[in-house]
């Protein structure tokens, strides 16, 4: 069994699994149903294609680890989750976000074993999983100290995590990107999606999300070791990885 009986209650519905408790962030989890529609779209249109790259080099990262089980979390629209799969096609990989609209287009791309479930308060067992990723969710949950240390929960001892965001790049770059993410990102996206409201709590989220050795910090605080940042196009994205104690 690899969810905790002691945590949600679970049941099957439609091929999902969904806790019977409400979630956490109701803003947060409102903002993204909202968009869901076109996220994909506009999540390619906005990145200029460059998200493709991001998900191939995590998933690169991650089938060097060779897990057995995998743990997805804030999955989206699943797109890490199928490259993921794609890499690792022999793991057992779970699909876990608190926001169900985002989860059906996730489902309708061939994913299963997709979890409704808060970031915050995961209802799997202790140390179930090899690995767990969280690409662009962490920066949107809570407490990212108290995320990260269910995520620790969850993993194996030795375990490995994976964290991709976004991060404000170093000058000179960080003097284009801040106008563009702060103007430009939110205009189009309002063309696109409608919700130009989100895409301006994308930008705050981003300048106040720690970056670097603060992110390392972070890490160590929860438990744990070997932490890592690796930039990617320039600094507009970081990817984390790290490994439970």
């Amino acid at each position: 069994m690899w969810y905790a009986s002691g945590c949600d209650v679970i049941t099957f519905e439609s091929g999902f699994l969904m806790p019977t408790q409400e979630s956490k962030g109701p803003l947060v989890r409102a903002m993204f149903s909202g968009i869901a529609r076109r996220y994909d779209f506009a999540n390619h249109f906005l990145s200029l294609g460059l998200d493709y790259l991001w998900r191939r080099r995590a998933a690169e990262i991650v089938r060097r680890w060779q897990p057995r089980s995998l743990l997805d979390l804030a999955t989206g629209s699943g797109d890490l989750a199928l490259a993921l799969h794609a890499a690792c096609p022999e793991a057992m990989l779970v699909g876990a976000d608190f926001c169900l609209p985002m989860l059906l287009v996730a489902r309708r791309k061939g994913l299963r074993n997709l979890v409704v479930a808060d970031g915050m308060r995961l209802a799997f067992a202790d140390a179930t999983f090899d690995v767990v990723t969280v690409a662009f969710g962490l920066r949107n949950m809570e407490s990212w100290p108290e995320a990260l240390a269910e995520m620790a929960r969850v993993l194996t001892p030795g375990g490995h995590l994976l964290v991709l965001d976004f991060s404000v790049p170093p000058a000179p770059l960080r003097w284009l990107y801040r106008p563009y993410l702060h103007h430009v990102l939110p205009w189009l996206a309002g063309v696109l999606t409608g919700e130009k409201a989100a895409y301006d709590y994308l930008g705050d989220s981003i300048e106040k999300f720690p970056v670097g050795p603060a992110m390392c910090a972070l890490l160590a605080g929860a438990g744990f070791s070997e932490a890592q940042c690796e930039p990617l196009s320039g600094g507009i994205v970081a990817l984390y990885t790290a490994r439970r104690n």
